[in-house]
């Protein structure tokens, strides 16, 4: 379902007014892609789904709190559903230790060097530090990466979402590309920010 950054701003403003069925417009014009985010994080489907539910929770709850001068909407939705999942996952080490069923998948974590204890931790310090690197970026950068990197948006893509330049977008990501990487090399982390 194709809505333009004006549309799902709007489709907030009226979620704000308590407007189910602006509600469920927004969430069918952008569950799909926010449940991707949800899963780039969870790397779980179901647990991924839930997460996409809290967030909507969230929104209906929150949509007053959005401000177009801030970010675009789907940036905004995008960093809901990012935070509580990244809630989640943090959580998620309590939740395992009170369990009794065991995991399948955990007994095959000796077998991948990837899930190995320090592979794991590594990569999310390297999370929380792009966090921070992120924060640091400008509006018009932080939005572009997020559209190029979490969505897989072209700069033309990019630029119509955003209802930038093509230039200015392409200026954005560069920049943001650079200015990401220069923070992560500065907190340790060599080429791990390089595209």
């Amino acid at each position: 379902m194709a809505t333009t950054p004006a549309q799902l701003a709007a489709l907030l403003a009226r979620v704000a007014l308590r407007d189910q069925r602006a509600f469920e417009q927004l969430y069918r014009a952008t569950s799909a892609h926010l449940l991707g985010v949800a899963y780039g994080v969870m790397r779980q489907r179901e647990r991924a789904e839930d997460v996409l539910q809290e967030a909507f929770v969230n929104v209906w709850h929150g949509a007053g709190s959005f401000e177009l001068q801030q970010a675009s909407a789907m940036t905004w939705l995008i960093n809901i559903v990012r935070n509580k999942a990244i809630d989640r996952v943090r959580v998620g080490v309590a939740e395992r230790k009170s369990s009794t069923e065991l995991d399948e998948t955990a007994l095959q974590v000796a077998d991948d060097p990837e899930r190995q204890p320090q592979r794991l931790i590594e990569a999310t310090l390297l999370r929380q530090h792009i966090e921070v690197c992120m924060s640091d970026l400008n509006a018009g950068e932080r939005q572009a990466l997020a559209l190029a990197y979490f969505r897989g948006l072209a700069h033309a893509e990019i630029a119509q979402t955003m209802g930038s330049p093509l230039g200015t977008v392409k200026a954005w990501v560069r920049r943001g590309s650079e200015r990401l990487r220069e923070c992560l090399q500065a907190a340790g982390f060599g080429q791990a920010g390089g595209a």
